[in-house]
């Protein structure tokens, strides 16, 4: 059985172990705190111990946007990232070709992409998300479980979007922006461009930080 290292040791690690058990490689969680050491369902190691492990390929498993990037700009030299993706996701024509382009991402269960999607470095796109026609996403983006991208959306570098929120429709000429490390909340209804560093929340989403 191959192994794979997946940095964090919470809720998002376990999950992203939990697809990599799925497609038959044993998951080894990396901890930066040595309190976090301790689960008997999996094989825990701290960072000091990489070295041993460097072989093999990782993903980072933690939601935290900024985490994530620190986390790959420390050792993006030392050490191989890969996507990890849940056999049951899917795609359309010719969208896998761009995914296996990219690296460090987990796509979890029941994800659907359709076609023509740009696809960026070391995001997260959580179960049954659908993101629809001509989409760019940038890189260390979060997608929460339930969101629904409509087609011609781009969202743009450390952005997070909340469980069960939607993206309405932009268009061939002007797509709507979900800006630079932009929250959107759970459940929001986004009808138009979100700023960079803003929260938006209800529906439809306005402003609320």
């Amino acid at each position: 059985m191959n192994r794979i290292g997946i940095f964090g040791t919470s809720g998002m690690a376990r999950e992203a172990g939990d697809i990599a058990r799925t497609l038959n490689q044993e998951p080894i969680l990396v901890g930066t705190r040595r309190e976090t050491l301790s689960n008997s369902k999996y094989k825990i190691i701290c960072e000091e111990a990489l070295d041993s492990h460097a072989n093999i390929n990782f993903v980072i498993g933690v939601a935290d946007s900024q985490t994530r990037r620190s986390i790959y700009e420390r050792y993006m030299h030392k050490l191989k990232f890969v996507n990890l993706i849940h056999p049951t996701a899917s795609f359309g024509f010719g969208q896998m070709e761009i995914i296996k382009k990219s690296m460090g991402s987990i796509i979890a269960a029941g994800v659907r992409f359709t076609n023509n999607i740009a696809f960026g470095n070391f995001n997260i796109i959580n179960q049954n998300v659908t993101i629809a026609h001509d989409c760019i996403l940038e890189n260390f983006i979060h997608v929460a479980p339930g969101v629904n991208i409509s087609g011609n959306i781009h969202l743009k570098n450390g952005c997070w979007l909340g469980a069960g929120s939607t993206v309405n429709q932009g268009s061939e000429t002007k797509k709507i922006l979900i800006g630079e490390n932009c929250v959107v909340g759970s459940g929001a209804v986004v009808l138009s461009d979100c700023g960079d560093n803003q929260t938006y929340a209800g529906v439809p989403a306005v402003r609320i930080k």
